[in-house]
């Protein structure tokens, strides 16, 4: 068994407590992971990525095209990490924009959610989600890293249960009722998803 998963967005969006969560449940399951953190200016909004393998590997990096999943808090995070992936590579995105100074001090424009999700689509299995709109529902916006975690438990990938990577959130995380509630909505929305295709 090998799984190798990409995680990015911005500094602040809670990536790297993604990818903390996400290898301790997998330790906890008796399997094999290796994780590794990329953040520059992680801070003030730059790009932040975490690679996760699982399994029979020896090294953390994740190479070109050979990513299983990349879930990303921001739709251009998710296009940048498009070289580690192939056509059945499953993209994991939130639909909202988080523009970063860069853009604005520079005067660069920053691409339509469309025109970047048309992207991603040519290239992988997109799956989007608005993680803002039910980390709302759960009770903080803060939350939506923990919304993607919830989605990610219902597309099949991870080697271990959703309730192991839930009691894990429960354990680690503050604010328990909101974390727990906005990983439900993210998986439950999945779940749905994959009921109207039946």
């Amino acid at each position: 068994m090998k799984l190798d998963i990409v995680l990015a967005g911005v500094g602040g969006q809670g990536v790297l407590t993604m990818a903390s969560l996400i290898g301790r449940s997998a330790l906890r399951s008796g399997i094999n992971v290796l994780v590794s953190e990329i953040h520059g200016m992680a801070q003030r909004g730059g790009s932040v990525r975490c690679t996760i393998r699982m399994g029979n590997v020896n090294s953390p990096l994740v190479a070109r095209g050979s990513a299983d999943c990349i879930v990303s808090t921001e739709p251009l995070e998710a296009l940048r990490e498009i070289d580690r992936a192939n056509r059945d590579t499953i993209v994991l995105t939130d639909v909202n924009p988080v523009v970063p100074p860069t853009v604005i001090f520079e005067d660069v424009d920053y691409p339509s959610v469309e025109t970047i999700l048309d992207e991603i689509r040519r290239n992988c299995r997109l799956i989007e989600i608005d993680a803002n709109e039910l980390a709302k529902k759960a009770g903080d916006i803060i939350s939506k890293n923990v919304v993607l975690l919830g989605a990610l438990s219902a597309i099949d990938i991870l080697p271990f249960s959703h309730k192991i990577l839930l009691e894990e959130i429960r354990k680690t995380l503050p604010y328990k009722d909101i974390n727990t509630r906005a990983f439900n909505l993210g998986r439950k929305e999945i779940m749905r998803r994959k009921d109207e295709k039946r």
